[in-house]
């Protein structure tokens, strides 16, 4: 990744792909549903669906939308995490590349849904941002949906104090072209209120 470490990769090194999946594995054995961001979007994408997993991991959620009968890109920065995606689901397109110049990849635009979720915003390099959201929002359908999920204090966060608010957050959306339609307080859709330390976000392109 050119430029400043993006916050993941100054926690990990780039090397946490397999402890990453061990622990999902762990928490699925145990009999914890590790399927909510996929169950989250399913709900609203039409059968078929084009799905952009940005910031993907080992593709936990880009390979369970998959088996649901989805169309999945999965990109990521952390090649260790892309490692593991590309063992599991060896048939699914996985692409190492900066979030923040996601039209450098050459992807077809015209993707149902762009999925960022794990605190994927938060653990963004410090000024990206809102390039980001951009580069996302490009990439997405006239009424295409973008997809977040993110901590807001350091409870629900790897980092030791929040780096973006929702306010902010929402104002990239806004400055991207993207309209706010739902927000909830966790991925099986609990009421979003002020002051949760959690937010999922659907925000939506433009129709027209």
């Amino acid at each position: 990744m050119a430029g400043q470490e993006n916050r993941w990769a100054e926690l990990t090194g780039g090397q946490a792909g397999q402890e990453y999946a061990q622990r999902f594995a762990r928490l699925a054995a145990s009999g914890h549903d590790v399927h909510g961001e996929a169950a989250f979007c399913a709900a609203l994408l039409e059968p078929g669906a084009r799905v952009l997993d940005a910031g993907c991991g080992t593709g936990r959620v880009a390979i369970r939308l998959a088996e649901l009968g989805h169309y999945c890109t999965g990109v990521d920065v952390d090649s260790s995490m892309l490692a593991v995606a590309r063992r599991d689901a060896p048939t699914q397109e996985w692409l190492l590349g900066d979030l923040a110049h996601l039209d450098a990849l050459g992807l077809d635009p015209g993707y149902d849904l762009a999925l960022a979720a794990g605190n994927v915003i938060p653990l963004l390099a410090p000024g990206t941002g809102s390039a980001v959201v951009r580069q996302l929002a490009s990439a997405l359908r006239p009424g295409g949906l973008l997809v977040t999920g993110m901590g807001l204090d350091a409870a629900h966060l790897p980092l030791p104090e929040p780096t973006v608010t929702i306010t902010e957050f929402d104002h990239w959306c806004t400055q991207a072209g993207l309209a706010l339609r739902q927000r909830c307080a966790t991925w099986s859709g609990d009421p979003y209120h002020q002051g949760c330390g959690y937010a999922v976000s659907v925000h939506s392109r433009a129709a027209t």
